[in-house]
């Protein structure tokens, strides 16, 4: 018998307007059930100010809902204003902290943490030295196997095991702007184009196969990671949570079926035929679970 897994809510990792924002998570607090909610910008430090004026009344709203709010942190800080930012929101909240820069570890002098699928916890000494330095979980990396996520999980049972379960996988970061590039614009002079593409924006390879989506600074992986019908072999795996990231579809509807999965209300199989009515239109995949190419689908 497996202890009841939580079901957690990523940081949004597109453009969204504020207002959209904002009201997203109100409807996430009233009527979702996710345990816990990572909440913050990740990707580009140019969009924060949009929402500096709205985090502390969402996550008051989270917590009066009974969820417990994490407060991530960049992926790639490279300038020292990025840096500064990191200190500040380290210094400026009580909220738990996800580090997605190995970086921000100095900021946080050994405070308990949780450590966010941006860093590369690959092998049980990288879960080591993190528990060493106060996290108290893990989202390991979308790309990991099986057998890879077994063996981490059982190398330290006091930190806690969670996957990204749901949602197009972070794949890699750059210092460049996709969405500026595009749009015969500079990084510094961006426009802020990318949230013309809530959903991340799809890129074709030169002979027009579907290959990729770019979200600004961000490459995802084209297809949506479903891991719904793999909850039983991954909590018998050790895994204590799964990561939704928000999508525009109805996150809701999703969440109640991984909670319903989780619990074993609904059955694993006849999951994904509930996914694709949920998401209509987007390809499932969960082929790096399985071993096999990321993009493939193991049923």
């Amino acid at each position: 018998m497996f202890k009841p897994a939580k079901i957690t809510l990523g940081p949004v990792l597109f453009n969204w307007q504020p207002e959209a924002w904002r009201d997203f998570y109100a409807r996430i607090a009233d009527e979702a059930p996710v345990d816990q909610v990572y909440l913050g910008e990740v990707v580009c430090s140019k969009r924060m100010p949009f929402f500096d004026e709205l985090i502390v009344d969402v996550i008051e709203r989270l917590e009066r809902a009974g969820k417990s709010v994490v407060l991530s942190t960049l992926i790639m800080p490279t300038t020292s204003r990025e840096r500064r930012l990191m200190r500040d929101l380290v210094s400026g909240f009580d909220q738990l902290i996800e580090v997605n820069d190995i970086s921000t570890l100095s900021h946080l002098n050994g405070r308990p943490h949780v450590v966010g699928p941006f860093i590369n916890t690959y092998n049980e000494s990288m879960l080591a030295y993190l528990a060493r330095r106060g996290a108290s979980a893990v989202c390991l990396p979308p790309e990991l196997p099986l057998a890879s996520i077994r063996c981490i999980a059982a190398a330290n049972p006091d930190v806690a095991i969670e996957v990204f379960a749901f949602g197009r996988s972070p794949l890699a970061i750059s210092a460049r702007c996709y969405h500026a590039r595009l749009h015969g614009l500079t990084k510094d002079g961006c426009q802020f184009v990318c949230g013309e593409d809530p959903d991340g924006l799809d890129v074709d390879t030169l002979d027009g196969q579907p290959f990729l989506t770019v979200n600004g600074v961000q490459t995802l992986s084209r297809t949506y990671t479903c891991l719904v019908g793999d909850i039983p072999q991954l909590m018998e795996a050790g895994v204590s949570a799964f990561r939704l990231s928000p999508h525009t579809c109805d996150m809701v509807a999703v969440s109640r079926l991984y909670r319903d999965v989780a619990d074993g209300r609904s059955e694993p199989g006849a999951a994904l035929d509930q996914m694709r009515r949920l998401v209509p239109g987007a390809a499932f995949s969960n082929g790096f679970l399985h071993g096999v190419a990321g993009v493939e689908l193991v049923s």
